[in-house]
């Protein structure tokens, strides 16, 4: 068994530009044989309901918008605008303890959203860079934004998300996809009668989606201590079409998948969730990985004919399961090439594990045997009672979505921290990914002028979504027509504050990139009194 990753303690907040990078990373915990199998080994045994909680919260009234103030909570928890009074996305705070943090790929997507419809600030999709900062957010407040995600569509670089309703613990929405200008492309349904869940929307190479959705039928679950007449919820995975909107592939969990390989039992009334699929992705051959959280397995499916060539993991496992390879409730399965996945390992709800790990596990489907390659704990040791993802980047690192626990995290393949995220109590978001982007957005700079009480004025600029402003040049003049350069600063943050000494008190800003040039330049603003 190669290293098992394991992380402890914390550090300073050592963000570019802001305090000692020097520090050194914390010490990391070496995860013994004993104690991994104390927390994560042995066979899952028979279960009752699982409470799912965490999906469905009260639904915010449309358009709601909460201002900081009295009743905001403490002002940490929000991030307010100037030039932008209409975004008040969660503060989110990252640490880093190593400047391998700052590596590539330089940005982070995540769509926070509270527990507490009434709380203050806004849902949404949000871009930050590695120290934090916000880059870019559009609030969804009327529905549940998940899986906000940066993804290839043919040669170009979109944006995915999920929104809709979600009904007890799936979704009934749209997958949507927007440009690098972040405006509106398509959006993705499911077919045959169905609409597309919360759970995945993954785009393949071939022009194709991968989505789940949820269907109710009829069915005798007195087997699993249920009604004779039940509610049964299936699950499906299907490929759409994107140009057409054809269905090419419909596998439902029913077909192929009995009642008898669940962890969870049939309640007297209600829904009886009993698979519960929550990703599909592509295999290496072509075929497709399944996850199905109430299961706690892994199903490979040809993607012909739908048979099910394998499970990993759960009462039925084509595989012998390692020491500490055992998981229970996952999310997101993804294949690493030949021979591995990764896979979040919620362990919880009901509790099975002592603590959530993000895990890469080795797969040799000749010998039959799964055995653990890594596993990445957070040091705080909590569970995530569901969501979560497991992110393997190019050069190995792995970023880890804590599901609805609000943390991120980055590790070193060996399983040292290099970077740690937070988003405010009471926030989470279904995934958190790292991705490369350049964002273009065709709406102009935002500005905002004050007095200065030192004299002359303050000027705010903002960019929603820019990528590549380096610096801000501010102009002014007592003529609309006549305005000249008066200050100039560095990008620092998703808003600027930059004091002139001019009065104005007509004022512009240029967003300027590395080299200096032009990209953006803000309408006139006249100075407020």
């Amino acid at each position: 068994m190669t290293t098992d990753g394991a992380t402890t303690g914390s550090g300073p907040d050592n963000n570019p530009g802001e305090g000692d990078r020097s520090a050194p990373p914390p010490a990391r915990l070496a995860v013994t044989r004993r104690r991994l199998l104390a927390g994560a080994a042995g066979g899952v045994v028979a279960l009752g309901l699982a409470g799912l909680v965490g999906y469905k919260w009260p639904r915010p009234a449309a358009n709601a918008v909460s201002s900081p103030g009295t009743d905001a909570g403490p002002p940490s928890t929000l991030q307010g605008f100037v030039t932008r009074p209409d975004l008040l996305p969660p503060l989110v705070r990252v640490t880093s303890y190593s400047s391998d943090a700052y590596a590539l790929p330089p940005y982070i997507f995540l769509a926070p959203r509270n527990y507490d419809a009434h709380a203050p600030g806004q849902a949404g999709l949000m871009i930050l860079d590695r120290s934090g900062r916000l880059v870019w957010f559009k609030p969804i407040t009327a529905q549940a934004p998940f899986d906000f995600n940066a993804q290839s569509y043919g040669d170009r670089s979109v944006l995915t998300w999920w929104q809709g309703e979600v009904v007890v613990d799936y979704g009934v929405g749209t997958g949507e996809i927007a440009n690098s200008s972040y405006g509106f492309q398509q959006s993705v349904d499911a077919g045959d009668g169905l609409h597309a869940d919360l759970h995945e929307l993954n785009l393949t190479s071939a022009g194709t989606a991968l989505v789940t959705a949820y269907q109710v039928v009829t069915a005798d679950l007195s087997s699993k201590g249920g009604r004779a007449k039940g509610q049964l919820v299936v699950g499906h995975a299907q490929e759409i079409d994107l140009a057409s909107g054809k269905v090419l592939f419909d596998w439902a969990s029913t077909d192929h998948i009995g009642v008898d390989e669940s962890y969870v039992g049939a309640p007297t009334s209600g829904q009886y969730d009993y698979f519960h699929i929550n990703s599909i992705a592509e295999a290496p051959d072509g075929n497709l990985l399944i996850s199905a959280r109430n299961t706690s397995a892994v199903y490979k499916v040809d993607r012909s004919t739908g048979k099910v060539l394998w499970r990993l993991n759960g009462k039925k496992s084509d595989f012998s399961m390692g020491p500490g390879s055992v998981f229970h409730w996952q999310h997101d399965a993804r294949p690493l090439g030949s021979g591995s996945i990764s896979l979040f390992d919620d362990g919880s709800s009901p509790a099975e594990e002592r603590q959530s790990r993000g895990l890469v596990l080795n797969v040799d489907d000749r010998a039959m045997r799964v055995s653990l390659a890594h596993a990445y704990l957070h040091p705080a040791g909590f569970l995530a009672a569901n969501q979560g993802s497991v992110q393997v980047l190019a050069d190995e690192r792995v970023f880890v979505g804590w599901g609805n626990q609000p943390y991120f995290s980055e590790f070193a393949t060996d399983g040292t921290l290099l970077l740690d995220g937070q988003m405010p109590i009471g926030y989470r978001s279904y995934r958190a990914l790292c991705h490369d982007w350049a964002g273009t957005p065709t709406e102009p700079p935002a500005i905002a002028v004050r007095t200065n009480p030192a004299g002359g004025a303050a000027v705010y600029a903002s960019w929603n979504g820019a990528t590549k402003v380096h610096g801000w040049t501010v102009l002014a003049g007592k003529e609309r027509t006549s305005l000249e350069v008066v200050g100039s600063q560095p990008w620092s943050g998703f808003e600027s504050a930059i004091a002139v000494s001019s009065a104005g008190p007509y004022f512009s800003v240029v967003a300027t990139s590395a080299a200096g040039t032009e990209l953006g330049r803000s309408a006139i603003a006249e100075v407020a009194t």
